[in-house]
């Protein structure tokens, strides 16, 4: 079990949190939420004895092992893949470090003899010497191929970094594991297998996540940070929105319920407390009046943007169509003989493992890469809206968040109503005036909703859309595009979002664009019918 008594964190005038004494365990897997903001991190940085707190402490039942996601992708760059997965139990690695210190010595004295004697007594029993099959066994699950486990970690692709540092918290087999977006640049595959692994395990668990679906599939609990308080509700993501809406409901029906009996209780004692007759009652509803006090009722730390994609020119039957589509680089194939007709009006979700091509694919789509075969014919009315995973060029400027947006104003766009879209979007007056270049993830993704929010388009492309972002923009951003009547393309490793909204499936696996017509759900199914029949 892990607990906290009266943790307090301020940075400035105000505490982020204060005073919160919860208990974590029994193997109950919580999700940590809240909104952008809210401390999530900080709280688990606190968790974890990694940052110390401004009041309060922190107890681990004495004799359990604390695993924790390393959030510094870059700290074992020297190190072999395998060696950093095996870290992950300080104290095997201590003793393979101590032991592997001796062998290596020209000479071994009597002493060093009698320390390696025992160093291989202690490494036989924490089964050392299984540990680089038994994380190389994690990191094949994780996606990682057996060429790279005895490679160092700075020839592993930043995106796959996050893979090994997963391999690394599972290996231990903690007591406690604390897990810090464990989601982060894994493909809908891996995050499948990542919660699959994590409710076969046994421990506590503690884990931050914006994917909907993940927290719905291993979470028992959810510990919610807010109103600068945390609160811990069984059940879990979808039974905490009800449980959460209903309390804060019955606390508002409570207080207008009071608010009600106090007026009536007033209105008595305005109307006859300067009678004689009845001055004792009134004087005896004032005192009642006086016990009854109204809840708090504090204002929440979420917010959600006001996200609407008008649509342009209608579009008619084909919106796209590809014809022999193939791209790669320096040789080497990424996908070839893509075929489409896609119908306007359809949501088309590009999915597949980390690295086979969806950005590629997108960029060809929208022309900011020329393939090297094949045809990409738009509809010629199609107008076509595009948001990029990586944003950096769009921001790299000097332009204030209002004239950054003002780029693509029409002459419909007056600046009451370029500030109204801001408002919308969650940019206060204030904000109006930074610089965007220096916007957060989640704000540069706001911002540049907002742009396409200005534009007449009626074609959508979305390249990872609700990267940066906290729970209540990507479900603003999720009705925004169940209601869109135009054509979207998207890629999103976030299953939820996925489910909710493809009615058309490309797969890039195997060099080749596999398309099928329907649901996310029903492509599943599909694939598993068809390895059904090839067993």
């Amino acid at each position: 079990m892990i607990s906290t008594a009266n943790i307090t964190m301020q940075f400035g005038a105000e505490p982020l949190f204060e005073n919160i004494s919860a208990k974590f365990g029994n193997g109950n897997r919580y999700g940590l939420i809240g909104a952008n903001g809210c401390g999530k991190s900080t709280f688990m940085k606190i968790l974890s004895g990694a940052l110390t707190p401004s009041s309060g402490n922190v107890s681990i039942t004495p004799g359990e092992k604390l695993g924790v996601l390393s959030q510094d992708q870059f700290a074992f760059e020297q190190y072999s893949v395998i060696d950093v997965v095996i870290m992950g139990d300080r104290k095997l690695w201590e003793v393979k470090q101590e032991r592997d210190r001796i062998y290596s010595l020209p000479e071994m004295s009597e002493d060093d003899g009698m320390k390696v004697a025992e160093l291989e007594s202690e490494f036989a029993e924490m089964d050392g010497y299984t540990a680089e099959s038994r994380a190389g066994d994690i990191l094949i699950q994780a996606g990682i191929e057996e060429e790279f486990h005895f490679g160092l970690m700075q020839q592993v692709a930043p995106g796959w970094k996050l893979r090994v540092l997963l391999a690394q918290a599972l290996f231990a087999n903690p007591d406690i594991l604390l897990l810090d977006e464990p989601t982060n640049n894994l493909d809908i595959h891996t995050i499948n297998w990542l919660a699959e692994e994590l409710n076969q395990r046994k421990c506590t668990m503690i884990i931050i996540s914006h994917d909907r679906h993940f927290l719905n599939s291993v979470c028992t609990h959810m510990a919610d940070i807010d109103y600068g308080e945390l609160r811990v509700y069984p059940g879990n993501y979808e039974y905490f929105l009800e449980a959460s809406g209903l309390i804060r409901e019955q606390l508002l029906a409570s207080n207008a319920k009071k608010a009600a009996e106090i007026s009536e209780l007033q209105d008595f004692v305005n109307r006859f407390g300067a009678n004689a007759s009845k001055a004792k009652q009134a004087s005896s509803r004032a005192k009642k009046m006086d016990k009854i006090t109204l809840d708090e009722v504090k204002s929440s730390s979420r917010m959600s943007p006001s996200i609407d994609f008008g649509e342009g020119k209608k579009l008619h039957r084909q919106a796209l169509e590809l014809q022999d589509l193939g791209h790669g680089f320096d040789g080497e194939t990424l996908f070839a003989g893509g075929n489409l007709l896609l119908e306007a009006g359809t949501r088309l979700a590009v999915i597949g493992e980390n690295g086979v091509g969806k950005t590629t694919l997108l960029r060809c789509l929208v022309q900011e890469l020329e393939q090297n075969e094949g045809i990409v014919k738009w509809s010629e009315n199609a107008s076509v809206g595009y948001c990029p995973q990586d944003s950096t060029k769009d921001f790299d400027n000097d332009l204030s968040i209002f004239d950054w947006i003002s780029q693509w104003r029409t002459v419909k766009h007056d600046d009451l109503m370029v500030r109204g879209i801001l408002g919308r979007l969650l940019f206060t007056a204030d904000d109006a005036n930074k610089k965007a270049r220096n916007c957060s993830g989640g704000e540069k993704n706001r911002l540049l909703f907002g742009k396409l929010m200005m534009q007449d388009i009626n074609v959508l492309v979305m390249d990872e859309p609700t990267n940066h972002m906290d729970m209540e923009a990507i479900q603003a951003l999720n009705d925004a595009l169940k209601v869109y009547t135009g054509t979207l393309i998207f890629v999103s490793h976030d299953r939820e979002f996925v489910s909710s909204l493809a009615t058309h499936i490309i797969d890039v696996k195997d060099q080749q664009l596999v398309s099928f017509q329907g649901t996310y759900e029903e492509y599943l199914d599909h694939q598993k019918k068809m390895l059904m029949v090839n067993l």
